[in-house]
């Protein structure tokens, strides 16, 4: 069942399993206040086990490019286009927000950005990365990273 993230009333509808659900929901209310503003779009999640797809292109590209496998259970995800960048989101149980953005037309931006609720810790797949913070009053503390896509997908 697809979910509108509400920013106005946060919810953590199906992050309930999350050992920071309030700060996981606070973290996606973010994103879908975000794109709310800037593009006008509602931000819609469905439960990771309706949207393999979107998770299986998310999961490709963390194992092409950097070999990464993140260990923790997917709990929702979310892929949509805003003019020309595809977007791809993934929620996991931990805590962690990895979303995805491909611009479509070539040589645009293309990168994936890591983010991390208040009261997580570093997951070990991504240690290597140098997380910067950043203050939201929907999630409190954000500690956020990402890395540039090279190949095509």
């Amino acid at each position: 069942m697809t979910y509108a993230v509400d920013f106005d009333t946060v919810s953590t509808a199906g992050l309930e399993s999350s050992p920071v659900a309030a700060a996981l929901a606070g973290l996606r209310a973010n994103e879908a206040r975000y794109f709310r503003n800037k593009y006008d779009h509602v931000f819609t999640v469905e439960p990771a086990s309706d949207a393999g797809a979107t998770i299986d292109w998310v999961n490709r590209i963390l194992a092409e490019e950097r070999g990464i496998v993140i260990s923790s259970p997917p709990l929702e995800a979310t892929a949509f286009q805003v003019e020309n960048i595809r977007m791809a989101y993934v929620f996991y149980q931990n805590g962690l927000s990895i979303n995805v953005m491909y611009t479509i037309d070539d040589g645009g931006k293309r990168a994936v950005g890591f983010k991390l609720s208040d009261g997580i810790d570093v997951p070990a797949e991504l240690g290597s990365f140098k997380f910067a913070r950043q203050k939201s009053r929907l999630a409190g503390t954000i500690r956020g990273s990402f890395f540039v896509i090279k190949n095509d997908y």
